[in-house]
């Protein structure tokens, strides 16, 4: 009869435990206490971020020593023992790190706005808060996160928080360019130029991003820099429609030398044969500088050699 007595007592007791412990292990979830919020310019008011039911969007790039206006919504939703903390990793820019914007959500003798980190009654409930600061500055040309607003419980586990990418001017002209060039390799690909460059172009791309990992920001933009060509090579395709007629031009070219020097008896007519084979290459050579300067130049030199066989 003890036996099942002191059995029964620690049912109830382990029973007892998981019941208890059931609102603290909701409360310290992570991601769900921060519904929403804005990243604003406090200086010129331009959404720079948001987050909502929907998702998270970014409209332009935050960087260092920027001041900023975050407002979010927290959702305090269950009660329990001590207080949350609020604190941020923004340096002070105005008499406050913090506004409640909410009136019906009383947040203690405990909280203050000028402090941070500062603390609030640990209340069911939800409330609107705004912080202030300037996004702080680093030596590093690399991208670095920044906690703008971290939630924490009575323990000190964080709870929630709201963190970005921060990057500098620098970093910000790589990512600006790096997007620009990626778009224009896809372009390459899909109009079909020689793998070669693809290849080339490729690789460029991918040291630049080598650079910018190791902190060279200004080697990584002039990488980039340097994809900028006055014209592309000409494509796989056009490279093969263009190089038979080319042969097939030298080879007619040659053999209308070669019947010239045979039968000089009738040089005016195979004169005016290969002037016309000249004029052609004329048009040829034209067209082929628009896309390869080195065949261009050997059409070039098989122009003028014909016109000296012919005294032009």
């Amino acid at each position: 009869m003890k036996t099942k007595i002191l059995a029964l007592s620690l049912l109830l007791l382990i029973v007892t435990m998981c019941v208890t412990s059931i609102p603290f292990v909701n409360a310290v979830g992570k991601n769900d206490w921060i519904t929403s919020y804005t990243i604003e310019d406090y200086s010129t008011g331009q959404v720079l971020k948001e987050y909502t039911a929907t998702g998270e969007k970014s409209y332009a790039s935050i960087l260092p020593g920027t001041e900023l206006k975050v407002t979010f919504t927290v959702n305090v939703f269950t009660s329990g023992d001590g207080n949350l903390k609020l604190q941020t990793s923004m340096k002070k820019v105005l008499d406050r790190f913090w506004e409640l914007d909410t009136l019906d959500y009383e947040l203690g003798s405990s909280y203050s706005a000028s402090s941070n980190p500062t603390s609030f009654n640990w209340v069911k409930g939800e409330f609107t808060m705004i912080a202030y600061g300037s996004v702080p500055t680093s030596a590093s040309n690399k991208a670095a996160n920044v906690t703008l607003v971290k939630l924490s419980s009575p323990s000190g586990e964080m709870l929630d928080q709201i963190v970005v990418s921060v990057v500098s001017a620098a970093g910000d002209q790589y990512q600006t360019l790096l997007a620009e060039k990626q778009d224009k390799l896809q372009s390459l690909i899909d109009s079909g130029i020689a793998a070669g460059y693809i290849e080339l172009y490729t690789n460029v791309l991918n040291q630049s991003e080598v650079e910018y990992s190791q902190g060279q920001v200004d080697n990584a933009i002039a990488l980039l820099n340097g994809l900028d060509v006055s014209s592309e090579p000409v494509s796989s395709t056009m490279e093969m429609l263009f190089l038979p007629i080319v042969v097939v031009t030298a080879v007619v070219a040659v053999i209308f030398v070669v019947l010239f020097l045979r039968i000089r008896g009738k040089v005016s007519y195979f004169q005016l044969v290969v002037e016309d084979q000249i004029k052609d290459l004329e048009g040829l050579t034209l067209r082929a500088s628009k896309i390869d300067r080195a065949l261009s130049s050997n059409l070039e030199s098989i122009k003028d050699r014909l016109k000296r066989l012919v005294g032009m």
